[in-house]
């Protein structure tokens, strides 16, 4: 591609893989706290409740306190596990409290960010929580490639919301004609930046039927043969 000269990732689900860090997370606590649970049978509930729940946050739905306790009641109920709202919140804490002191990434990542990064400026853009993705850039060594890092809170509105894309350029002093959104979120990612005006690439690592005209990758490495 010509005349590009920033690329704006995704974090979670894109490089940081949140999916592999999350059983990690959830596996220490209930060792320790709820050793009767089975993790895999939870991760299999949990996981489709906590997209569906931050799709509604991401669209301002639910409130960042509701996402936290929604997506583990729900998926304690439909496990049949009786636990206390008191139980459910320290959960909820713990968990951002060990999720970033994991560093699963995808493979290739580091491989392809070494390869870009001396060719192009490398920013972040996501809707996770600042502190909890500060960490985990810091804790996975990601921090080191990229110029800036836009989160939710910094610019009052999520993705696909055309303002977070705004603020990021912004951020970066960069042109959205020069500028590329690579995540994985067909929705928020890929969707919100072409509607916002940038190019864009759909990491779509599960194998999603692509849709027509949108840039796809399944593996991170492929974006050494495009960019």
């Amino acid at each position: 591609m010509n005349n590009i000269t920033d690329l704006f990732f995704d974090l979670d689900h894109t490089l940081w893989d949140f999916d592999k860090n999350s059983i990690l997370a959830f596996d220490k606590i209930f060792k320790s706290q709820h050793p009767t649970i089975d993790i895999n049978a939870f991760i299999e509930v949990y996981s489709p409740i906590n997209q569906a729940c931050w799709k509604l946050y991401q669209v301002d739905k639910i409130t960042h306190e509701e996402l936290r306790y929604n997506r583990l009641k729900m998926s304690f109920d439909k496990l049949n596990y009786a636990i206390s709202d008191e139980d459910i919140d320290k959960i909820a804490h713990d968990y951002i409290e060990f999720l970033p002191d994991n560093n699963q990434l995808f493979e290739g990542t580091i491989e392809v960010l070494e390869y870009l990064y001396p060719k192009y400026n490398m920013h972040i853009i996501t809707n996770g929580f600042a502190e909890v993705q500060q960490r985990k850039m810091d804790h996975s060594g990601l921090q080191k490639y990229f110029k800036t890092v836009t989160n939710s809170e910094m610019a009052g509105v999520k993705k696909p919301h055309q303002d977070i894309f705004k603020y990021a350029l912004s951020l970066a002093n960069a042109n959205k004609q020069n500028a590329i959104m690579i995540g994985d979120c067909i929705d928020a990612d890929v969707k919100g930046a072409l509607k916002f005006g940038m190019k864009a690439i759909h990491f779509n690592e599960k194998g999603i039927q692509p849709e027509d005209k949108i840039i796809t990758i399944k593996h991170l490495l492929e974006l050494k043969d495009i960019l």
